[in-house]
């Protein structure tokens, strides 16, 4: 009776009562599932990179079909065009600001600071995430890929715990989505670190860091133009390992550089002990 009142075919409506769900509506469900989980560990990510990410993971779906999910359950990248009159929406940060500007350190891996930076090569962009010690100056964790993913930071992160075996250390960031990222705040509390974040837009809440860059800025970056981004790389590793640790004496550290800085500081800690 209800067919015949809203005029459907009786032959259609026993065929989708028999199987209401389809294998492309199924298919989709799984697809918006992996999305969902894609975009909630890395928010930066838009459709295109979660294709990609979909793709490594096994789902066979054209960018177009991603697109059309991400549309329809309103999945879109952090970073939004700037609108007249506002600024880029930022999420809330995920931990307060334990820091409050005062960049100073008592000992190696109480303070350390984390940032992000950029630049152009022929082959399209490079991204340098770096962890420094406030206490030396040291770069104890940095990571290089051409995507700028919350595993970037993450990556950065690893290194620096690999090579200090840090206890109870606060990391300093920004509120950019690769440190706002679940991946990146499980790293923090899975080796006991205190997480601490900044306000939005206030460069000088990570100004320590920034001083880094800047460096690297003018002695690396902007030396030359780079026409693949493995040069690059390699120029930026050698410069942090060979030119920034070990050449590049800093008149906050006593004209020290910061391995001959930590080696001193630990031989006389370990002598008063």
């Amino acid at each position: 009776m209800t067919c015949r009142v809203l005029k459907f075919a009786k032959q259609p409506y026993y065929r989708w009562l028999q199987d209401p769900v389809s294998p492309r509506d199924w298919d989709d469900a799984h697809l918006i599932n992996a999305a969902i989980d894609v975009h909630a560990d890395d928010p930066a990510f838009g459709y295109r990179f979660i294709a990609d990410e979909l793709t490594e993971a096994g789902f066979t779906a054209s960018e177009r079909r991603v697109w059309r999910v991400c549309s329809e359950n309103e999945i879109f990248s952090a970073f939004v065009r700037k609108r007249r009159g506002k600024g880029r929406l930022v999420g809330p940060p995920v931990r307060d600001d334990l820091v409050r500007r005062e960049f100073t350190a008592s000992g190696p891996d109480r303070l350390w600071l984390t940032d992000i930076s950029e630049h152009p090569t022929g082959e399209g962009k490079v991204y340098l995430c770096a962890v420094k010690d406030v206490w030396s100056n040291r770069i104890v964790g940095y990571s290089i890929d051409s995507r700028m993913t919350s595993e970037l930071a993450v990556s950065a992160l690893r290194m620096a715990i690999q090579r200090r075996s840090p206890t109870a250390t606060t990391v300093h960031s920004d509120r950019g989505s690769q440190f706002r990222s679940r991946r990146f705040q499980a790293e923090l509390d899975r080796h006991g670190l205190f997480g601490s974040m900044g306000r939005v837009g206030a460069a000088g809440d990570n100004a320590a860091m920034e001083s880094f860059f800047a460096l690297l800025q003018k002695n690396v970056l902007n030396s030359r133009r780079w026409a693949t981004r493995e040069d690059l790389r390699l120029a930026i590793v050698t410069w942090i390992e060979r030119t920034y640790h070990r050449r590049r004496r800093q008149r906050v550290l006593g004209k020290l550089t910061p391995i001959e800085f930590e080696a001193i500081m630990t031989t006389q800690a370990a002598s008063a002990a």
